[in-house]
């Protein structure tokens, strides 16, 4: 980020009286809120920091609790803001605050450093004492030590006169900041999960375009068991270890038959054909259940690209596609998707399967979504006995439909207790105390304002 453009953003930030909120969105993003309910974004990465602000509010794909996380919110969460400056006139922007006691007002700096390798998000007391960063810096690291209840040393005075590029509209140029970097990097991102997506769909369709024939089946297992019952017919004919079979048919005719391995009793042949022909029935018999099985996992993959597609911003793609985590626990089935929003842990079935599955392991609390008056995937949140936020019974609802169909329209999806579904027939169920929230899928981010 220039000197010059952090001027003039530390200038657009003088109107602002109170920061409501300051929370991480993301690992190196951090998200303040202000009165007026204006937010700005402070990207921390050492590669590329700035400040953006955008026109839909970023989501957390999860919710961050580490000690710099907790003394954030509590030093900063309905604080005034006193003075908002530049240090010693480098790329250092740092907010004075005051919160208001009982007793006297309890000031805290929030610095954010825009310094390249060392940039950085530290918290102090009105000393200038550390009381907690996004990255502690040991002394090896740095001559600049960042450690919790060391007094911060100042950063050396730049030694050149920065270039000056003057900004017409600074607001406008925070929301072009996001355009042009996150959405190249959403862009990139997509086209990332999107390519691994359509090569797990590739292989499923041809698994799919492979599957037999059910009549071609029948008539496989109706010829092996014919041959088996002409071999128990022509035993004494049959020479151990022979590779082809010459046998007479019922009208009189000759068949040959070649075996696919050498016997030593012609009984074993008549097993051979017999067994077959169960297999081959059997197989014919199953050959719907793989077929649905396998088109509800195309199906879910087709859904699954969509709202990558249409995903608005990095949080939703990461949001849809966790990190892996070890856990000793049994491995989820796998007609179930899990996601993680802001936390709560969101699941829904990829197939009747899957629903019933979800139906069975949900606990009374726990949060059940479906599509009003159609057929849908089944969601579950898991609430640990904790009231869900109206933004993650919004969300989940919004992946209910996503997983359900690629169709642009508004749609109403019920919620409700576990306890309240009653299980009918397979996933069918009946539910009567529930509530609604309305889906629009026609319009995103920008067009919806």
């Amino acid at each position: 980020m220039r000197l010059s453009h952090l001027k003039q953003i530390t200038d657009y930030l003088q109107k602002f009286k109170k920061i409501v909120a300051a929370y991480r969105v993301d690992d190196n993003l951090i998200k303040l809120v202000f009165d007026k309910n204006e937010e700005l974004y402070f990207d921390m990465r050492k590669s590329n920091s700035k400040i953006f602000k955008t026109k839909k509010p970023l989501t957390r794909s999860k919710v961050y609790n580490a000690p710099f996380d907790v003394m954030l919110a509590k030093r900063f969460n309905r604080s005034e803001i006193e003075k908002v400056e530049l240090v010693s006139g480098d790329k250092i922007l740092r907010f004075t605050t005051a919160l208001a006691s009982a007793y006297k007002k309890e000031r805290t700096l929030l610095q954010f450093e825009f310094t390249g390798k060392h940039t950085n998000v530290i918290i102090l007391d009105e000393n200038e004492v550390v009381l907690e960063a996004l990255r502690h810096v040991d002394i090896y690291s740095s001559f600049r030590e960042v450690k919790v209840g060391q007094k911060l040393l100042p950063l050396p005075k730049p030694n050149f006169i920065p270039k000056e590029y003057p900004l017409e509209d600074v607001e406008a140029f925070l929301y072009k900041t996001y355009e042009e970097e996150f959405g190249k990097r959403l862009d990139s991102l997509k086209k990332q999960k999107i390519t691994m997506l359509q090569k797990k769909l590739e292989k499923l369709t041809k698994r799919y375009n492979k599957l037999e024939n059910e009549k071609e089946l029948l008539e496989e297992a109706k010829k092996a068991e014919h041959y088996g019952n002409l071999v128990l017919s022509n035993l004494h004919l049959i020479k151990p270890y022979t590779k082809t079979l010459t046998l007479k048919e019922y009208n009189g005719e000759d068949i040959v038959i070649e075996l696919d391995k050498l016997y030593a009793q012609p009984k074993e042949i008549a097993d051979a054909f017999f067994k077959k022909s169960k297999k081959l029935k059997q197989r014919a018999k199953n050959l719907h259940i793989e077929k649905e099985s396998l088109a509800s996992k195309i199906k879910h993959l087709e859904n699954f690209i969509e709202a990558v597609r249409n995903a608005e911003d990095i949080a939703k793609i990461q949001m849809l596609f966790p990190k892996q985590q070890k856990s000793r626990q049994k491995k989820e089935h796998d007609s179930i998707e899990t996601f993680f929003i802001e936390g709560y842990k969101v699941q829904l079935g990829k197939n009747e399967k899957g629903n019933i599955e979800l139906l069975e392991s949900a606990k009374a609390r726990d949060i059940w979504l479906h599509l009003k008056d159609r057929p849908s995937t089944h969601v579950i949140i898991k609430t640990d006995k904790q009231n869900v936020p109206q933004n993650i019974l919004e969300s989940a609802a919004r992946l209910c439909v996503e997983f359900t169909t690629s169709q642009k329209d508004r749609f109403l999806v019920d919620y409700t207790p576990r306890r309240e579904v009653k299980i009918q027939e397979g996933a069918n169920v009946l539910y009567n105390k529930y509530k609604t929230v309305e889906v629009d899928t026609r319009k995103t981010g920008e067009e919806k304002e």
